[in-house]
């Protein structure tokens, strides 16, 4: 395999010593394992992104932070300077958001260091050593659905107290290590307080892992807990400590009450429909 020309940098700066191979490559960035003195640990290589790009990540830069009032006037006006500035705020944003996640107990991948725009951190594993599977890849039964679901839910609890969302929360950008699940891919993390769509992204990322697990444990789609959470948040009444129950009375006049739903509901009636063809299925055996 030929190092790219980022990871070329690293080994010549003695950041890491060896590309072992590639990990996944996706439409932001492309993950290589790799070799840092009998460390083993992987380089998150950011893709340059297209002006469209830019414009489908608007919603998510909402309320971020720029660094300086030179680089914000060229954002807005997106110069050729200002998308520059705009790519590196982006890559920016995941390194700082693993920093302060992990300081926080979030369980995220440890982060050792940005260079020359790569991203260098803690490979997940599973029990045997091998790179971890996804969430989505990993065949669950009842019990599990729900332990993952509790420990999750847990997690996004504690992102929203540091303010932050992840914005793009799924089974696919969920590792299962031998302690359980690790959340990876922060680079459209939101701003709790700053960004106007941060109750839609928040509730997403709720929706997301519940309809999932909930194919398993179909109870959890009766939850819950994004709506108790940014009811407690808006209110200042949410702590690391806090205990969920996933109770919660909507508002029915809520205009967007179905839309938020959306993905519950869809995901209770594939459940419904699976338990009625396995209790055919016993039915046919007897």
């Amino acid at each position: 395999m030929k190092t790219p020309a980022q990871l070329q940098e690293l080994i010549d700066d003695g950041v890491i010593d060896e590309v072992l191979r590639p990990l996944k490559s996706g439409k932001e960035a492309a993950v290589y394992v790799v070799r840092s003195g009998d460390q083993v640990r992987c380089a998150k290589v950011y893709k340059d992104m297209a002006q469209r790009s830019f414009q489908q990540r608007v919603q998510y830069q909402e309320g971020r932070k720029v660094r300086g009032s030179r680089e914000a006037r060229a954002m807005a006006k997106a110069s050729k300077y200002g998308r520059k500035q705009q790519e590196q705020e982006w890559k920016n944003t995941e390194v700082d958001a693993l920093y302060q996640l992990r300081a926080a107990g979030v369980r995220v991948p440890e982060p050792f260091g940005y260079f020359h725009g790569v991203l260098v951190m803690e490979l997940v594993t599973d029990a045997e050593g091998f790179s971890a599977p996804r969430l989505g890849e990993v065949a669950l039964e009842a019990g599990q659905a729900r332990d993952y679901h509790r420990v999750l839910l847990e997690q996004i609890k504690l992102m929203l107290c540091c303010g932050l969302i992840h914005g793009d929360l799924s089974p696919y950008n969920v590792l299962i290590g031998p302690d359980g699940p690790i959340v990876i891919d922060f680079p459209q993390v939101v701003s709790a307080a700053g960004n106007n769509a941060a109750r839609t992204m928040l509730l997403r990322d709720v929706n997301n892992l519940t309809a999932y697990l909930g194919r398993s444990a179909p109870e959890l789609l009766d939850t819950w807990y994004g709506e108790q959470m940014w009811e407690l948040f808006q209110a200042g009444d949410l702590y690391p400590d806090t205990v969920l129950t996933g109770e919660y009375t909507p508002d029915e006049s809520a205009v967007d009450l179905d839309s938020v739903r959306e993905a519950i509901n869809d995901a209770r009636e594939m459940a419904l429909i699976r338990e009625q063809g396995r209790r055919a299925a016993e039915e046919e055996d007897y």
